[in-house]
């Protein structure tokens, strides 16, 4: 059965690993903690809304009021977090990579965690370990990050794709964005989190939104098993 999309466009936080509670969430509390340390943090809740909006650097800048020498230190923080964390992938889902991989599929990743990370999660996560066939991360420069457009044009034009044949799979707002911006479709990962505005945002912007990393799966492929969530 043919590929519904042959260009598959990856979000990798908290939709390939699950980061954002084990990894992320944590080093932003140290970073309260050093930065902001009379400051209460958000919530994990809290955080995913942060992300999903205004985005992290509106948050970072804007509501925390971090200067450019706290933003370096923040980052300092966050990569020490990263370099020593290894978030586990959701079940089944490089799996399902290597089955679109097989059936001649092309994946790209696209996402705000820096492109050794996200690198060295695929490279150690396993025997079965594969590898995207791009990767754009926090290393780019500011105008290439989502949910600007360029990466998946970029992705588009290396991997000779039109917009058409390509689907962002992301779970927050800012993948949506970028998929808009560059005029692809988009499908919202649903299994990090259960946050209600996000799900309502997410189903009424995507072409299709998974609960499970089995129902994307299903989807991706083009299985009569697939069932929209009710």
């Amino acid at each position: 059965m043919p590929l519904r999309y042959r260009c598959l466009i990856l979000d990798h936080d908290d939709t390939a690993v699950n980061s954002t509670a084990t990894v992320h969430y944590p080093a932003h509390l140290q970073a309260m903690r050093v930065l902001r340390p009379g400051v209460q943090p958000v919530d994990l809740e809290g955080w995913f809304l942060k992300n999903f909006h205004p985005g992290i650097m509106p948050y970072l800048k804007e509501e925390l009021g971090l200067n450019e020498s706290e933003l370096t230190t923040e980052f300092a923080i966050w990569r020490d977090f990263n370099l020593r964390g290894l978030p586990l992938f959701y079940p089944g889902f490089l799996e399902t990579l290597a089955e679109y991989r097989a059936a001649g599929g092309k994946i790209a990743v696209i996402s705000h965690s820096e492109r050794d990370i996200i690198l060295g999660h695929y490279r150690r996560s396993g025997p079965a370990a594969l590898e995207p066939d791009l990767v754009f991360g926090w290393d780019d420069e500011e105008s290439h990050r989502k949910p600007s457009p360029w990466p998946v044009l970029e992705a588009l034009r290396r991997f000779d794709a039109g917009r058409e044949e390509a689907l962002v799979l992301d779970d927050l707002k800012p993948g949506v964005l970028m998929a808009q911006r560059a005029q692809v479709a988009a499908a919202g990962a649903g299994w990090a989190h259960r946050i209600p505005e996000i799900r309502r945002y997410m189903e009424s912007n995507c072409v299709a939104y998974f609960e499970e990393p089995a129902q994307f799966r299903d989807f991706l492929l083009n299985s009569r098993a697939y069932r929209l969530p009710t």
